[in-house]
């Protein structure tokens, strides 16, 4: 392990040996769920997640049989599946130019002249009314290419600007683009009429529709030249286009092209902390003061809402784990979200038979349920605006802020201590979440670059090829020292840790992650197994994640990371985590 503490005292980290007998091939984990008939008071749950296992593969052979098409027969056990079909689908040209130009300053990649004469001729037909259906770019597609195209002529590096290809295109088709647009997306591609030229007097002028998009239109000014804005401006924005303080709930309504240009002119010029913190609180009050669960500890999982696409999910696993130790957790995410549309918590839990339409105070419930100890909660009924958002992020392409600050919610509060986990990615976030994390006043604070940027640390060796940045397994956090009481924002002394966690150094042998590729039945299978007692990659993932966690929080009689890991094992090897997970299949359903 190589570790950066500040300031102390330290944590130290003493590895262990976990006496495994040699691992399985885990590709003889079993396909269907009879391991589940273990627990006699639960047999009827276990036949029933085999039959939906069972439909899966039906469902699957004869999509593939009758030559059938996905939208023919919905395969439950893809992630892939779970994307709301009643969503319009984007226009595929300009979405692959987008996920080019809609980027950071060092990340984005100039189109070609061809590329280029290709995107804005599918925008001038489907404009002109030339394009029917998905072939349509829509009016939210509109506003985020083109304020990635403003943004980058007006801030970017050279490198990053428009390329000759680009002026070649746009010196062609912006005249005849600035007689069909609407106003809004004219005002985008060119505000102070300094880019095009042609038709320049628009843009100056444009000022929105009613006092909502006046204030919108406000904000782009600064934000299409590459500018930032204040915590006020940002929350006035988000208020004004969600009407989260207006007494009858309806809202003026706003462009979807400027609020697209909006959400992916703020990602392109890297939000600052303010403007993350504004994110993350605006929708704090939406359905009211959060309830409050009557437990002496509770750990939110922030895990990205867009899924695993690749490999093994561990985080639902964990949370059962930890339950039995009286470690409760909160779940949150969506069924589905773009870009990745993988495996989330919510496919999971849906797919077992759980249900997935938990009110937050009946969550608050399960949670303080002795015999359940750990909930999930869906965005569609914690934060409705934002989960009213997911049709526009797919036609966007590129995450927009909220991919970060939704991670760091708390939706249900405690009487007890309290921590956030949360996963990233990219190099650069780990400090912005620990300071969101800091503001939403918890105890403890943990990032983790975890497998596709989710939570799962892995088993699995350190590639000596491994590029640039933060490698994976890396965590950075903080923890309240000497504090019985709930932390405050100022005044608390607080113990940082920066770490990159080697799993062998506490007994684990290197594994491959178990991969699943979109699979909810296959991580499902992998995860149950694990619960089961099988050793193994997954199980090892579970054990680790669950020990580590526990140690890094400074949760108690975690103290020692030997016994963290050892308590995690045994609440697997006793089957209690197992029954606790299918308790909550049982009681979610239950629960009034």
């Amino acid at each position: 392990m190589r570790a950066q503490l500040t300031p102390e005292p330290s944590l130290s980290l003493s590895p262990i040996q976990i006496n495994h007998s040699r691992y399985p091939n885990p590709s003889r984990i079993p396909s269907s769920l009879h391991f589940l008939n273990k627990n006699s008071g639960h047999r009827l749950i276990g036949r029933k997640l085999r039959l939906i296992a069972t439909r899966a593969v039906l469902d699957s052979a004869t999509i593939e049989q009758l030559g059938l098409n996905e939208s023919d027969i919905r395969n439950p056990a893809v992630s892939s599946t779970y994307r709301n079909s009643k969503l319009p689908k984007p226009n595929q040209t300009v979405l692959e130019a987008q996920a080019r130009v809609c980027t950071g300053p060092t990340q984005t990649r100039p189109l070609s002249e061809e590329q280029a004469f290709k995107v804005l001729d599918t925008i001038l037909r489907s404009v002109r009314g030339e394009l029917k259906d998905e072939e349509q770019v829509s009016k939210a597609q509109l506003g985020a290419f083109f304020a990635g195209m403003t943004i980058r002529a007006n801030a970017f590096p050279e490198a990053t600007q428009w390329s000759e290809g680009e002026r070649c295109a746009m010196k062609k088709f912006w005249p005849q683009l600035v007689r069909v647009l609407p106003p809004d997306v004219i005002f985008i591609a060119d505000p102070e009429g300094s880019i095009m030229g042609f038709g320049s007097a628009a843009g100056p002028h444009f000022v929105g529709n009613g006092t909502s998009e006046m204030r919108l239109v406000g904000a782009l000014r600064e934000i299409l030249a590459g500018g930032h804005l204040g915590y006020e401006e940002v929350q006035g924005v988000l208020e004004d286009a969600f009407a989260l303080k207006m007494e009858d709930g309806k809202s003026t309504g706003v462009s979807e092209s400027l609020l697209s240009a909006f959400l992916i002119g703020q990602r392109m010029n890297r939000e600052t902390d303010r403007e993350l913190k504004a994110y993350c609180l605006a929708f704090d009050e939406e359905l009211g003061p959060a309830p409050i669960a009557d437990v002496r500890s509770l750990t939110h999982y922030g895990e990205p809402y867009d899924g695993n696409t690749r490999y093994f999910r561990s985080t639902l696993f964990v949370a059962a784990v930890r339950s039995c130790y009286a470690e409760s957790s909160l779940l949150h995410g969506v069924e589905w979200m773009p870009p990745k549309g993988g495996v989330t918590e919510e496919q999971m839990l849906k797919f077992m038979g759980a249900n997935t339409n938990l009110s937050l105070h009946q969550a608050k419930e399960l949670i303080e349920d002795e015999e359940v100890g750990f909930a999930y909660t869906s965005l569609r009924e914690a934060r409705p605006s934002l989960y009213s958002l997911i049709g526009l992020r797919e036609q966007i392409k590129k995450r927009p802020p909220l991919a970060t600050t939704e991670k760091v919610q708390q939706f249900i509060r405690a009487k007890g201590r309290e921590s956030i986990v949360a996963g990233f990615y990219h190099e650069g976030y780990e400090e912005p979440l620990l300071m969101l994390m800091k503001r939403r006043g918890v105890h403890s604070g943990l990032v983790v670059k975890g497998e596709e940027g989710a939570l799962s640390m892995t088993t699995r060796l350190r590639s000596s090829s491994t590029s640039k940045g933060l490698p994976v397994n890396y965590c950075s956090g903080f923890r309240s020292v000497g504090m019985e009481s709930a932390c405050e924002v100022d005044g608390v002394s607080r113990q940082s840790f920066k770490l990159e966690i080697n799993a062998m150094d506490y007994g684990f042998e290197p594994t491959d992650t178990p991969r699943t590729d979109r699979s909810v039945s296959k991580n499902i299978e992998l995860g149950l197994a694990a619960l089961h007692g099988e050793k193994g990659p997954a199980y090892d993932r579970i054990v680790l994640n669950a020990g580590i966690v526990d140690h890094l929080l400074g949760c108690d009689g975690a103290e020692d990371v030997s016994l963290a890991l050892e308590r995690a094992k045994e609440a697997i090897d006793s089957g209690k985590a197992l029954k606790k997970l299918l308790n909550y299949i049982k009681m979610s359903n239950k629960v009034k």
